[in-house]
């Protein structure tokens, strides 16, 4: 049984329910998560607010040593760690081990907290009168992470929450839930006090729970746009500080002048790496002018060669449930229906050593119309798409028409084309001739539109504003103070 993780250890208590967690690879139970019930969550919630009277206090010397602590620990764990996301996601181990790769920018960006928290200073502003602007944590935060990136998504929030002074209660998805468990173990063993992270799983209640508790006072979300509404709408609602992402349909604009070669491969990583169970994947390639057909034809030959199954060799691994895999294999026949070329079969591709897993191979469509629920949904799945479009501004007015605005890129070699495109374009990540824009750590991740519900986007400088208040002081002090004689070297702790 996978448990709860409160107040610095595993919380004992027998669940009152439980879920299922699946390996996608054989599709056999392979364990069970317990779910945690409203008095669970207050429980997790109180262990947070309790530490957060002494953590708040905690020097910023303090709070990045423990950071540069658990990045050690990290790093030496980091295949474990990989190992463990492959088992109850179903990606392949290389896949996961990107992923806890650029996990660890994340970490390593909190642990520069004490620069990040510089305010500014203005001396004698008036008369003797010293003004300066301080950051100072929010409180008690709850983060509510997806199924797909179970190491990389926590990691883009609790690092930076903690360092700024927060405690978190975090509620991973009950689909892959041991990497929330296995990173707040490491955090104590770091030195992290008991009750600066907690971890409760579960489902609606528990998620339910965190957005009406009145000691919860701002909320992390990563989801789709459905829930991502719901999360914004009743965090908000409760009068809580929110950042909740949510779903994509990632457009990769192809231009005539194109290395069509480069187009084919990115589109491929791109739109089946993990399965297509990413919110940056591309899943519509955008053909403009007369590459269509040469492109297509690039794409497909790279899908024949793609290898799906659970061996070392492999490139893609299986969905990650049983659920999932029947809906997105709905979308093949929906597709067919209304009009599409079902240019790659995905049900058709070889598997290595299919054992009964959740398993769909690369499927290509083409002629792809706007209004088929193919291009319009976010199937969230191995399912590429390629739209036809005649001109590079009806291209552009395809992305820009599209309801969400998550990551888009362009491959040209154009230069003018290019800028034009990322000046033009309607969507918060942009790629040139590359194909996941995913911004570095010390830059922030977030999309437009139907994307994002709230005004910041996540880690980098943004995750630093989400996290703290702003407080600005103004000074007079009419005599100084002593504190008396120390010759000693001034130490930092």
């Amino acid at each position: 049984m996978i448990k709860h993780w409160i107040n610095g250890k595993p919380w004992e208590s027998a669940p009152s329910r439980a879920g299922d967690v699946y390996d996608p690879t054989t599709g056999k139970v392979a364990s069970q998560v317990a779910f945690a019930s409203v008095s669970e969550v207050d429980a997790a919630v109180s262990a947070a607010a309790e530490a957060f009277a002494s953590w708040r206090n905690a020097s910023l010397a303090q709070r990045s040593s423990v950071m540069f602590k658990f990045r050690e620990l990290f790093s030496a764990r980091k295949d474990e760690l990989a190992r463990l996301v492959s088992s109850e996601h179903g990606k392949v181990v290389s896949d996961a081990a990107g992923e806890i790769q650029r996990a660890l920018e994340s970490v390593e960006y909190a642990c520069g907290i004490p620069q990040l928290l510089k305010g500014g200073f203005s001396e004698n502003a008036s008369t003797r009168v010293d003004v300066y602007s301080i950051q100072q944590p929010v409180g008690v935060v709850g983060v509510i992470s997806p199924f797909n990136f179970p190491a990389m998504v926590p990691l883009w929030f609790v690092p930076t929450a903690i360092a700024c002074g927060n405690t978190v209660v975090l509620k991973p998805s009950e689909k892959d839930p041991s990497a929330s468990v296995f990173l707040a173990e490491l955090f104590a063993e770091a030195g992290l006090p008991d009750g600066v992270l907690n971890v409760v799983h579960g489902d609606k209640v528990a998620v339910d729970r965190i957005l009406e508790h009145p000691v919860v006072k701002a909320i992390s979300f990563v989801g789709s746009t459905p829930i991502a509404r719901y999360v914004y709408e009743t965090g908000t609602a409760a009068g809580k500080r929110v950042q909740a992402l949510g779903g994509a349909k990632n457009h990769m604009v192809v231009l005539p002048d194109a290395d069509l070669d480069l187009a084919a491969d990115a589109a491929v990583s791109a739109g089946f790496g993990s399965a297509g169970e990413r919110c940056m994947a591309i899943s519509v390639v955008v053909a403009v002018g007369e590459v269509g057909d040469s492109l297509v034809d690039r794409i497909k030959s790279r899908i024949a060669d793609v290898q799906v199954g659970s061996g070392a060799s492999c490139e893609m691994g299986p969905l990650v449930t049983g659920v999932h895999r029947d809906k997105v294999t709905s979308y093949l026949d929906a597709g067919v229906a209304a009009g599409a070329v079902l240019a790659v079969d995905g049900r058709d591709h070889p598997i290595d050593g299919d054992d009964g897993g959740f398993w769909l191979g690369p499927t290509l469509f083409d002629h792809v119309g706007t209004d088929m629920s193919i291009y319009t949904d976010e199937i969230f799945g191995p399912v590429l798409s390629v739209v036809r479009c005649d001109t590079y501004e009806s291209a552009v007015e395809l992305v820009n028409s599209n309801r969400y605005g998550n990551g888009t890129a362009i491959f040209t070699n154009d230069g003018g084309a290019a800028r034009r495109f990322q000046n033009e374009i309607e969507v918060g990540m942009v790629g040139v001739n590359v194909p996941i824009p995913v911004p570095v750590a010390y830059y922030s991740f977030g999309g437009w539109k139907e994307s994002l519900f709230g005004d910041a986007h996540a880690y980098g400088p943004h995750g630093v504003h989400f996290f703290t208040r702003s407080k600005v002081v103004t000074s007079r002090w009419l005599d100084p103070s002593h504190g008396g004689v120390n010759l000693g070297f001034p130490q930092n702790t």
